[in-house]
């Protein structure tokens, strides 16, 4: 099965991509918007793409990216995320990761090496292949990839030992699914009033249905337009959740809903 995901090869997304493809299956791309954009115009059957860290909370390339095409979310892959400091010797002058990476770390940088210049680039497997080809350069990154003159200068470097990445893998709507564990939807109400917020809540408070995220975003429209991201413990073929959702529609009448779909959980380690 074709899939896309964040290259080059050995980055966590490579890694959450092994759960669903072959790695002579697996294609890189550049960014979040390329693997959204590869999927919704029918270039790959499927897409890897991290939605939420422990740490750092919501990917907001991948939201914005979701809003903007439509795909569905046919399985959520979980990996956790174990950092570490590779390079050529103890002998460097920058830190090169993936932003997210960079963050996720930040509280061992400023330990142990306050003086280096952070350098954030596409993804932490860019970083690992700078510090194989420039000795002043250090990656970020699994300890796996210390592969040729790079050593692993140190392990689990993360600020938090239960770090951890959820991805997202994306399928072209028509294998949108309403059975799983999980399931996601976006919901701009097209409106902006008190109050709005707890209506969108009520519905599926009132069924019993757990939303494990929420989360706002800009629709980039004017200023003060925001559209709702949802989570939801339970499966779209429930009548509870049909109900809630029918009740969402009604309120986002000038607006729109858009179900991602239901998936289920799997763990990679």
């Amino acid at each position: 099965m074709r899939t896309v995901t964040l290259g080059p090869a050995g980055t966590y997304s490579h890694r959450a991509a092994g759960a669903v493809a072959d790695d002579d299956e697996i294609e890189f791309r550049e960014s979040v918007r390329d693997i959204v954009d590869a999927v919704a115009d029918g270039d790959a059957e499927r897409g890897v793409v991290p939605i939420e860290n422990s740490i750092e909370g919501s990917v907001t390339e991948t939201l914005d990216a979701l809003a903007d095409r439509d795909v569905a979310v046919v399985k959520e892959v979980i990996t956790p995320i174990r950092h570490g400091l590779l390079a050529q010797s103890e002998s460097f002058d920058t830190v090169a990761s993936h932003p997210q990476a960079l963050a996720q770390c930040r509280e061992y940088l400023d330990e142990h090496y306050p003086d280096v210049t952070v350098e954030a680039v596409a993804s932490t497997a860019r970083g690992v292949e700078l510090a194989r080809e420039d000795p002043s350069v250090a990656g970020i990154g699994h300890p796996d990839n210390a592969t040729g003159d790079l050593e692993v200068i140190a392990e689990d470097i993360q600020d938090r030992r239960s770090n951890a990445t959820r991805f997202f893998v994306l399928a072209p709507p028509a294998d949108r699914s309403e059975a799983g564990g999980k399931s996601s939807l976006i919901v701009s109400p097209g409106a902006n009033y008190p109050g709005l917020l707890l209506e969108l809540l009520e519905p599926f408070a009132e069924r019993g249905l757990d939303l494990t995220r929420v989360e706002s975003r800009p629709t980039g429209e004017r200023l003060g337009d925001y559209l709702f991201h949802f989570d939801i413990s339970g499966g779209l073929y429930e009548e509870r959740t049909q109900a809630a959702l029918a009740e969402i529609e009604e309120i986002a009448a000038d607006g729109w809903v858009r179900e991602l779909g239901s998936y289920d959980v799997e763990h990679v380690v």
